[in-house]
């Protein structure tokens, strides 16, 4: 019964897919929400109120400014929340829902563009709609052909589409979309930079005539698992971390002449401060490393951690 659920919403996917071919409505749809000055309002009754805000928090968030208005507080004194420039999408399976009924002409009355997401290209919602955007269902997954389920699934998709082909008909950008999600790991991907991590520590650096005791104490002191190694012009020559220490051990060195010229190491990964931080994250995992030096026009900067990236919830 699960599996069977599962392909019939999947082939009612389908079929509004290839739908989409003869709906020349929601081309010029998307043409009249981008152009709008309002926003789009949504509503819905039962388990299509359900989808609608959820379709709301998707525009949204990708730049497409609406509110959800549920169908029985709208004729309950809510419509004042519909404004002159305000588009209004109606969603419903039946097209016939008693509340819908009841709303259709109130609306049309504000002369608010109305847009009907339904089933029955032949109902009251679609005949009324200036624009109809259709989900053509042939059965519901339940076996008595009843609870909302292929209807609604498809509702869902047919709000996503419309979200997305918006994004991309006004050139909404990765930036833009960092705009509307400031919090969470999903937004830090897309604003969080290295020169927002790196400024939190201090800069570990030591010069190449460094002892064994200064390069231990620059390493521990400053927390960061290694150091940076310049020369007396402030020039970078290369990196001496933690792990570099542990393998002069297991060699055998004599500690008392070691510097950090014979440690280092003269191709340390880097990064510049402006670079996004799940990039410096990328760079780690691909070189198995735990820190990068940050550079600007070969000026060294300071250190990022991957410390600092599990602290902001990226790893």
């Amino acid at each position: 019964m699960a599996r069977r659920t599962i392909r019939i919403e999947a082939e009612a996917l389908l079929a509004l897919a290839d739908s989409l071919d003869a709906q020349s409505d929601f081309g010029r749809c998307v043409e009249a929400i981008a152009a709008s000055p309002g926003r789009l309002i949504l509503t819905g009754i039962g388990k299509s109120a359900i989808v609608a805000q959820k379709i709301v928090a998707t525009l949204n968030s990708t730049g497409t400014p609406a509110m959800f208005l549920h169908a029985a507080d709208a004729i309950h004194g809510d419509l004042g929340m519909i404004r002159p420039y305000d588009l209004v999408l109606c969603l419903s399976k039946s097209g016939e829902s008693s509340e819908i009924k009841v709303l259709i002409p109130l609306l049309k009355n504000f002369g608010n563009p109305l847009i009907a997401m339904t089933a029955q290209r032949t109902s009251t919602l679609a005949r009324q709609a200036d624009y109809l955007l259709w989900t053509p269902i042939e059965q519901e997954a339940d076996p008595n052909n009843l609870a909302p389920t292929a209807s609604t699934t498809s509702q869902m998709a047919l709000g996503d589409a419309l979200a997305v082909a918006l994004l991309a008909y006004k050139g909404f950008s990765p930036e833009d979309f960092g705009k509307f999600h400031p919090g969470g790991a999903l937004g830090k991907q897309l604003y969080l930079r290295v020169r927002d991590l790196y400024t939190q520590h201090e800069r570990p650096a030591i010069s190449e005539d460094a002892n064994l005791q200064d390069i231990i104490i620059e390493i521990s002191s400053k927390r960061l698992g290694a150091t940076a190694v310049l020369d007396d012009k402030e020039q970078l020559l290369g990196i001496i971390t933690d792990g570099d220490l542990r393998r002069m051990l297991q060699r055998g060195a004599d500690f008392s002449s070691v510097t950090a010229r014979d440690l280092l190491s003269g191709t340390p990964k880097s990064i510049a401060p402006d670079a996004l931080a799940v990039d410096a994250l990328a760079l780690m995992r691909e070189h198995a490393i735990s820190q990068l030096l940050v550079l600007e026009d070969d000026k060294y900067l300071g250190m990022v951690h991957l410390h600092d990236l599990i602290r902001e919830g990226l790893v």
